[in-house]
């Protein structure tokens, strides 16, 4: 009776119950743009402030090492910046233009000019939105941590060695005469953002130091070399158009090559940073919604006339260090880009690059896994990890390629570990109470790196009976070689009047086995 009356409710009532539903996800859409966006207000802005001032020199570094207008670096990292604040799937992740595309783009524009640099980005944008739905993001779990260590390292040790030609002032037009003033600039910055939050952190301590360094090097008109130096600022708006190159396949055939590894280089170093702020904000991020939203970024900046771009480790671990977390400060780097070369652009040329020195500094050094390389720390860690960590670093720094390095981490980390599988297998036996059998137990991984080991495992000559038994309950066959070896294993005994058996196949190996056996074997 009381079921009955609770479901005669009046229209109204039923209304409203209807209505609570659709309440609840609303609320939790709301809370979630709260969390994402605005959980972190006042810290993101001045975080995002920091990040577009030490964004303008590397961006303009970065179209000079590509052979172009240092606009077009500039115009890539305020659009990337702001697209990717939207698109993207990592929060507070600061992504731009880089150096490791730069490096990608130098012969295309040398061969065929800045139009093909432009067609490029775009292609290479498509093909990363291809990759993000085709779930690339998975495969991140296929990096061993001892090549995100190396990978890290590497990066610490390039952010410090690209600042050593402005700390000693080492460049062509350099005045060597200011030296110890240019020194005493930075060693005064890296004393303010280290000494200032032992006092307050309410402001960024690198913020402070950019201002009150440039402060006093314009009060006083020093001369030290500043980012008006590096180049031109823009003083006008992007327009939105097409790349001008011929809408034909020899076009395509010219840019296809530099897109794909574009799309595959920029995947791999923000996918890389992107694990790297998981790790150190203990959260997680959606990879393939990155992998897309690095890919709009770049279709959108290269019809706006930038290069393409991807994640930058040293300005996201700027922004992780000055506090920004949320969306908010990936927006405000590129808003704030935007409005110091367009509006605030004379007075931003007269910053001295020792500031911004000054700050990468610190980057660096926060950024370098000291612990990796403490004494206790090689000493325990495992020989095969330690090289692998070696090798990637090398690489990377030597190369000034991430994915080099990267790949090659890998790949050492899959040659070792193939080495330490295929080592484990072992073949114990024991002859049966009748005398008329012998038992073989196999254990261990069978693949390709393991299958000479199992066939020469077996003593053949010094077996006396007429039948063998080989149980392989404990053991795992994964490919055709532990089939043809197990072929060969069988046929040798064959050879010498002995039948074998194989029994303990699990029902992969079976239907593996019954497969290829025969097929795969030379016997």
């Amino acid at each position: 009776m009381s079921q009955r009356r609770s479901s005669q409710h009046s229209p109204s009532k039923v209304t409203k119950l209807l209505s609570e539903p659709e309440a609840a996800p609303t609320r939790t859409r709301l809370s979630l743009i709260q969390e994402e966006w605005f959980s972190n207000v006042k810290v993101d802005l001045l975080s995002g402030l920091l990040v577009a001032l030490a964004l303008i020199p590397e961006a303009i570094s970065f179209s000079i090492i590509a052979g172009v207008d240092p606009k077009v670096g500039l115009y890539a990292s305020f659009s990337i910046a702001i697209i990717i604040s939207f698109a993207g799937g990592r929060s507070g992740m600061i992504s731009a233009a880089t150096g490791a595309m730069a490096l990608v783009l130098v012969p295309l524009v040398e061969q065929h000019g800045v139009a093909y640099l432009f067609a490029a980005t775009i292609l290479a944008g498509f093909i990363q939105i291809g990759f993000g739905y085709l779930g690339v993001g998975a495969l991140m779990r296929f990096i061993p941590r001892t090549v995100m260590v190396g990978f890290v390292n590497a990066l610490a040790i390039l952010i410090f060695l690209a600042q050593v030609p402005h700390i000693f002032l080492t460049g062509e037009d350099a005045d060597s005469s200011q030296l110890p003033l240019n020194i005493a600039f930075v060693l005064g910055g890296l004393a303010l953002i280290y000494g200032l939050p032992r006092l307050s952190t309410a402001v960024p301590a690198p913020l402070v130091a950019i201002v009150v360094l440039a402060g006093s090097a314009i009060f006083w008109n020093l001369g030290l070399p500043t980012v008006g130096d590096m180049g031109e600022l823009p003083n006008a708006l992007p327009f939105v158009s097409l790349p001008d190159v011929p809408f034909a396949f020899e076009t395509l055939q010219i840019i296809l090559p530099f897109a794909i590894t574009l799309a595959l280089v920029g995947l791999l170093e923000s996918l890389l940073t992107a694990q790297l702020l998981d790790d150190m904000t203990d959260t997680d991020s959606d990879k393939n919604v990155e992998s897309r939203g690095q890919g709009v970024a770049n279709v959108a900046t290269g019809f706006l006339g930038g290069m393409a771009g991807c994640a930058m480790i040293g300005q996201s671990m700027i922004n992780y260090r000055s506090g920004g977390r949320t969306r908010l400060s990936t927006l405000a780097s590129g808003l704030f880009l935007l409005v110091l070369i367009l509006g605030l652009g004379d007075l931003v040329a007269k910053i001295p690059m020792a500031a911004l020195v000054a700050v990468m500094i610190m980057v660096s050094i926060s950024t370098f896994n000291w612990r990796s390389v403490k004494i206790a720390t090689l000493k325990t860690a495992p020989s095969a990890e330690t090289a692998v960590m070696v090798v990637t670093v090398a690489i990377v720094v030597l190369s000034h390629n991430l994915a080099y390095g990267v790949a090659a981490g890998v790949v050492l980390s899959a040659v070792f570990f193939a080495r330490h599988v295929s080592g484990v297998v072992k073949v114990t036996s024991v002859l049966d109470p009748d005398n008329t059998e012998r038992l073989y137990s196999v254990s261990g991984e069978l693949f390709f790196a393991s299958s000479n080991q199992i066939v020469r495992a077996f003593h053949y000559d010094a077996v006396k009976v007429k039948r063998v038994e080989i149980d392989l309950t404990e053991a795992r066959i994964w490919d055709t070689s532990a089939v043809a070896a197990l072929d060969t294993v069988v046929a040798k005994f064959a050879d010498r009047g002995i039948v074998a058996v194989l029994v303990g196949l699990n029902p992969h190996a079976e239907a593996l086995h019954r497969r290829t056996t025969g097929t795969v074997s030379n016997h």
